[in-house]
């Protein structure tokens, strides 16, 4: 009794991580795109006048990016990136900021490992439970995926609504409840990760990144209920030719 009680309750608990897993490897790989292209940076520095405030060249904003997107992906412990500043070299960012990015790296690490983990498990969900077992219909794992979607598109329009409404607020308890300190807290007259990247690029990356996941939230929602009316037109379809040769059959007798 007991273990056909457990048989019953791991499809389940499989389900439901399912449905977890499958928003947060749409997020997590959107964030991990975002966060590892240089032109996302290069916009960045642009649009928000980083050369004027930082009083650096482009060329070495530019490289100072391609260096950040390089330390979140290397071993090194410490983010060192030399500039030069009237014919003088000198580190870009101060020992504050070199602290702080050690913490985003070890954030977006998690990020990555997220990422991984939950394309690994949906695959395997998939793979595993529909098409090698053959345990359930595709038909159940579509309902997943529109339950999957449903739930997390209502999650990305709630934050996306705090985004627009009170990013600041919002902002900030992201940081004290992420992070261990307060190294975060960085002054936009001195500080030149601030200056290259100020508090308006993370609100429209954010909006961008709740967008792409919800766009990639509908195409499977699309492809999901495309495929249940698909597979309900040929049960019809089935059904009305099992009505006919019942008929046929009963006259050939």
């Amino acid at each position: 009794m007991r273990g056909s009680w457990l048989v019953a309750l791991v499809p389940r608990l499989a389900t439901a991580a399912f449905v977890l897993a499958l928003p947060v490897l749409l997020l997590t790989t959107n964030v991990r795109i975002a966060a590892g292209e240089v032109r996302v940076y290069e916009a960045a520095v642009r649009r928000y006048g980083a050369a004027e405030t930082t009083g650096l060249p482009l060329e070495e904003l530019d490289r100072a990016s391609r260096e950040i997107i390089a330390y979140f992906e290397n071993d090194a412990p410490v983010l060192r990136i030399l500039v030069t500043v009237d014919g003088n070299e000198t580190s870009l960012f101060g020992p504050r900021e070199t602290q702080h990015m050690a913490d985003v790296k070890r954030l977006m690490r998690a990020v990555f490992r997220a990422n991984e983990v939950a394309l690994a498990f949906v695959l395997s969900y998939v793979a595993l439970r529909y098409l090698w077992a053959k345990e359930a219909p595709l038909r159940r794992l579509a309902w997943e995926v529109l339950l999957s979607g449903a739930l997390a598109a209502a999650v990305v329009v709630g934050v996306g609504a705090v985004v627009l409404v009170g990013f600041e607020g919002a902002w900030t308890a992201f940081h004290e409840v992420v992070f261990p300190n307060d190294l975060w807290r960085l002054d936009p007259a001195r500080d030149r990760l601030i200056q290259m990247f100020p508090e308006p690029f993370w609100q429209d990356a954010a909006l961008a990144v709740g967008l792409a996941t919800l766009a990639e939230l509908a195409l499977l929602a699309a492809a999901a209920g495309a495929g249940l009316l698909l597979s309900r037109g040929r049960a019809e379809v089935e059904a009305s030719l099992k009505a006919a040769a019942i008929p046929a059959a009963g006259e050939s007798r």
